[in-house]
Protein backbone atom coordinates (compact mmCIF):
# COMPACT_ATOMS: atom_id res chain seq x y z
CA UNK A 1 0.00 0.00 0.00
CA UNK A 2 3.07 2.48 0.58
CA UNK A 3 3.99 3.97 -1.84
CA UNK A 4 8.09 3.78 -2.85
CA UNK A 5 9.32 7.02 -2.53
CA UNK A 6 12.22 9.59 -4.05
CA UNK A 7 14.66 11.91 -2.77
CA UNK A 8 13.79 15.53 -2.51
CA UNK A 9 14.90 16.69 -6.63
CA UNK A 10 13.26 19.97 -6.47
CA UNK A 11 12.10 22.83 -4.16
CA UNK A 12 10.40 25.99 -4.51
CA UNK A 13 12.58 29.42 -5.50
CA UNK A 14 11.79 32.87 -4.16
CA UNK A 15 8.19 31.87 -4.13
CA UNK A 16 7.79 31.51 -7.85
CA UNK A 17 6.41 28.00 -9.11
CA UNK A 18 8.57 26.75 -11.73
CA UNK A 19 7.18 26.84 -15.39
CA UNK A 20 7.93 23.95 -18.08
CA UNK A 21 11.61 23.13 -19.14
CA UNK A 22 12.16 24.79 -22.77
CA UNK A 23 15.35 23.34 -25.08
CA UNK A 24 16.71 25.57 -27.48
CA UNK A 25 18.91 23.75 -30.04
CA UNK A 26 21.74 25.50 -31.52
CA UNK A 27 21.50 25.79 -35.66
CA UNK A 28 23.69 24.96 -38.29
CA UNK A 29 24.82 25.55 -41.02
CA UNK A 30 22.76 24.54 -44.45
CA UNK A 31 23.61 21.02 -46.15
CA UNK A 32 25.26 20.12 -42.43
CA UNK A 33 24.81 16.69 -41.54
CA UNK A 34 23.79 17.01 -38.13
CA UNK A 35 20.86 19.28 -39.11
CA UNK A 36 18.25 16.36 -38.61
CA UNK A 37 20.43 15.52 -35.46
CA UNK A 38 19.73 19.16 -34.56
CA UNK A 39 15.80 19.13 -35.34
CA UNK A 40 15.20 16.15 -33.15
CA UNK A 41 17.20 17.40 -30.33
CA UNK A 42 14.69 20.23 -30.64
CA UNK A 43 11.69 18.65 -30.77
CA UNK A 44 12.63 16.02 -27.42
CA UNK A 45 13.57 19.42 -25.85
CA UNK A 46 10.25 20.92 -26.74
CA UNK A 47 8.48 17.74 -25.25
CA UNK A 48 10.76 17.57 -21.96
CA UNK A 49 8.20 16.96 -18.91
CA UNK A 50 7.27 20.60 -16.90
CA UNK A 51 9.59 19.94 -13.57
CA UNK A 52 7.36 20.01 -10.42
CA UNK A 53 7.55 23.08 -8.12
CA UNK A 54 7.86 20.16 -5.70
CA UNK A 55 8.99 16.53 -4.97
CA UNK A 56 9.79 15.47 -2.32
CA UNK A 57 9.61 12.82 0.20
CA UNK A 58 7.93 13.51 3.36
CA UNK A 59 9.26 13.65 6.77
CA UNK A 60 6.03 14.84 8.63
CA UNK A 61 4.02 17.81 9.78
CA UNK A 62 0.15 17.93 9.57
CA UNK A 63 -3.36 17.50 7.65
CA UNK A 64 -6.01 19.74 9.49
CA UNK A 65 -9.71 20.03 7.77
CA UNK A 66 -11.79 22.78 8.76
CA UNK A 67 -14.87 20.98 9.74
CA UNK A 68 -17.81 22.71 7.34
CA UNK A 69 -21.04 23.92 9.22
CA UNK A 70 -22.86 21.48 7.31
CA UNK A 71 -21.26 18.18 8.51
CA UNK A 72 -21.30 19.55 12.24
CA UNK A 73 -24.85 20.12 11.88
CA UNK A 74 -25.84 16.92 10.33
CA UNK A 75 -23.60 14.76 13.34
CA UNK A 76 -25.45 16.97 15.29
CA UNK A 77 -28.86 15.70 13.77
CA UNK A 78 -28.01 11.94 13.88
CA UNK A 79 -26.82 12.32 17.36
CA UNK A 80 -22.81 11.39 16.37
CA UNK A 81 -20.48 12.13 18.71
CA UNK A 82 -17.31 12.86 16.70
CA UNK A 83 -14.01 12.33 18.86
CA UNK A 84 -10.31 11.33 17.79
CA UNK A 85 -7.85 8.60 17.88
CA UNK A 86 -4.16 8.21 18.40
CA UNK A 87 -2.66 11.44 18.22
CA UNK A 88 -5.07 12.99 16.40
CA UNK A 89 -6.69 16.44 17.68
CA UNK A 90 -10.20 18.43 17.28
CA UNK A 91 -10.56 22.05 18.51
CA UNK A 92 -12.94 24.36 19.86
CA UNK A 93 -13.07 26.14 16.35
CA UNK A 94 -13.69 22.49 14.70
CA UNK A 95 -10.31 21.54 13.59
CA UNK A 96 -9.48 18.00 12.80
CA UNK A 97 -5.64 17.56 12.88
CA UNK A 98 -3.84 14.52 11.74
CA UNK A 99 0.01 14.10 12.07
CA UNK A 100 1.25 13.13 8.98
CA UNK A 101 3.92 9.80 9.44
CA UNK A 102 5.27 9.39 5.71
CA UNK A 103 4.66 9.30 2.22
CA UNK A 104 5.57 11.45 -0.81
CA UNK A 105 4.50 14.21 -2.71
CA UNK A 106 4.85 16.02 -6.15
CA UNK A 107 3.60 19.61 -6.88
CA UNK A 108 3.19 20.75 -10.26
CA UNK A 109 2.38 24.66 -11.02
CA UNK A 110 -1.46 24.26 -12.74
CA UNK A 111 -0.56 26.52 -16.21
CA UNK A 112 1.95 23.43 -16.71
CA UNK A 113 -0.78 21.56 -17.71
CA UNK A 114 0.15 18.40 -16.05
CA UNK A 115 -2.76 16.27 -14.52
CA UNK A 116 -3.15 15.67 -11.71
CA UNK A 117 -0.86 18.17 -10.71
CA UNK A 118 -0.69 17.21 -7.30
CA UNK A 119 0.33 13.39 -6.91
CA UNK A 120 2.04 11.31 -4.28
CA UNK A 121 0.84 9.47 -0.98
CA UNK A 122 0.65 10.86 2.62
CA UNK A 123 0.17 8.14 5.39
CA UNK A 124 -1.40 8.69 8.90
CA UNK A 125 -0.48 6.25 10.64
CA UNK A 126 -2.25 5.34 14.49
CA UNK A 127 -4.54 8.14 14.20
CA UNK A 128 -8.11 8.88 13.08
CA UNK A 129 -11.63 9.90 13.68
CA UNK A 130 -14.53 8.19 15.54
CA UNK A 131 -18.10 8.57 15.76
CA UNK A 132 -20.27 7.30 18.46
CA UNK A 133 -23.63 7.16 18.91
CA UNK A 134 -25.22 4.91 22.06
CA UNK A 135 -23.85 1.64 21.82
CA UNK A 136 -22.06 2.46 18.48
CA UNK A 137 -18.77 3.59 18.07
CA UNK A 138 -17.03 3.90 14.29
CA UNK A 139 -13.66 4.29 14.53
CA UNK A 140 -11.95 5.52 10.49
CA UNK A 141 -7.87 5.23 11.21
CA UNK A 142 -4.88 5.07 9.28
CA UNK A 143 -5.68 7.77 6.82
CA UNK A 144 -3.50 7.91 3.39
CA UNK A 145 -4.56 10.39 1.21
CA UNK A 146 -4.02 9.87 -2.80
CA UNK A 147 -4.27 13.43 -4.71
CA UNK A 148 -3.77 11.41 -8.38
CA UNK A 149 -6.37 10.81 -10.84
CA UNK A 150 -8.83 9.41 -8.57
CA UNK A 151 -8.54 11.86 -5.80
CA UNK A 152 -9.17 10.04 -2.19
CA UNK A 153 -8.73 9.37 1.54
CA UNK A 154 -8.67 5.40 2.26
CA UNK A 155 -8.07 4.14 5.70
CA UNK A 156 -9.34 1.35 7.70
CA UNK A 157 -12.75 0.96 9.57
CA UNK A 158 -13.41 -0.41 13.10
CA UNK A 159 -17.28 -0.73 14.72
CA UNK A 160 -16.66 -0.97 18.53
CA UNK A 161 -12.73 -2.59 18.40
CA UNK A 162 -13.16 -5.25 16.00
CA UNK A 163 -12.09 -4.45 12.26
CA UNK A 164 -14.81 -4.26 9.51
CA UNK A 165 -12.76 -3.35 6.58
CA UNK A 166 -9.25 -2.44 5.66
CA UNK A 167 -7.97 0.39 2.95
CA UNK A 168 -11.45 1.61 2.57
CA UNK A 169 -12.27 4.46 0.04
CA UNK A 170 -13.41 7.01 2.95
CA UNK A 171 -13.16 10.49 1.63
CA UNK A 172 -13.35 12.39 -1.81
CA UNK A 173 -10.94 15.41 -2.52
CA UNK A 174 -11.78 17.93 -4.74
CA UNK A 175 -8.45 19.91 -5.83
CA UNK A 176 -10.12 22.42 -8.12
CA UNK A 177 -10.03 24.85 -4.84
CA UNK A 178 -6.47 24.00 -3.68
CA UNK A 179 -4.19 27.25 -3.83
CA UNK A 180 -0.90 27.41 -4.93
CA UNK A 181 1.64 25.89 -2.80
CA UNK A 182 3.50 28.02 -0.01
CA UNK A 183 6.26 27.69 2.06
CA UNK A 184 6.09 28.28 5.85
CA UNK A 185 9.27 27.84 7.70
CA UNK A 186 11.12 25.24 6.19
CA UNK A 187 7.27 23.19 5.21
CA UNK A 188 5.21 23.32 2.41
CA UNK A 189 1.61 24.34 2.87
CA UNK A 190 -1.17 22.94 -0.18
CA UNK A 191 -4.42 24.38 1.20
CA UNK A 192 -8.07 24.90 -0.01
CA UNK A 193 -8.53 20.74 -1.44
CA UNK A 194 -12.20 20.16 -0.25
CA UNK A 195 -13.43 16.83 1.31
CA UNK A 196 -16.60 15.54 0.72
CA UNK A 197 -17.67 11.78 2.04
CA UNK A 198 -17.48 9.17 -0.34
CA UNK A 199 -20.23 7.42 -1.77
CA UNK A 200 -19.01 4.09 0.25
CA UNK A 201 -18.48 5.56 3.40
CA UNK A 202 -22.15 6.88 3.62
CA UNK A 203 -23.46 3.65 2.85
CA UNK A 204 -21.42 1.97 5.40
CA UNK A 205 -22.26 5.16 8.18
CA UNK A 206 -26.09 4.75 6.89
CA UNK A 207 -25.83 0.96 7.78
CA UNK A 208 -24.14 1.28 10.75
CA UNK A 209 -26.80 3.47 12.22
CA UNK A 210 -29.74 2.82 10.73
CA UNK A 211 -29.95 6.43 8.47
CA UNK A 212 -30.09 7.09 4.92
CA UNK A 213 -29.30 10.58 5.80
CA UNK A 214 -25.41 10.76 4.92
CA UNK A 215 -24.60 11.02 1.12
CA UNK A 216 -21.77 11.45 -0.71
CA UNK A 217 -22.50 14.90 -1.55
CA UNK A 218 -21.68 15.57 2.22
CA UNK A 219 -18.75 18.09 2.72
CA UNK A 220 -16.78 17.58 5.54
CA UNK A 221 -14.48 20.29 5.36
CA UNK A 222 -11.46 22.09 3.71
CA UNK A 223 -8.12 20.77 4.20
CA UNK A 224 -4.94 22.09 4.86
CA UNK A 225 -1.63 20.37 4.35
CA UNK A 226 1.84 20.85 5.85
CA UNK A 227 4.52 18.93 4.80
CA UNK A 228 7.97 18.91 5.46
CA UNK A 229 11.02 17.32 3.43
CA UNK A 230 13.08 14.12 4.85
Amino acid sequence: MRTATKSLTALLSAGIVVAALAGCAQSTPAGSSDSSSSTSSSAAASSAAPTPALMTEVGGKTTAITLDSGFVDALTSLKLTPGVIGNATLSKAGVLTFPITGGNVTYYDPSTGVRPYVQGELDHEDSGLSLTAGDKKVELRNFVIDPGNDSHVSGDVFLNGKSVVKDANLFRLDGSTLNPVTKDGDAYVLEGTTVYVSEDAAALLNKTFGTDAVTGDLKVGVAKLTVTGK
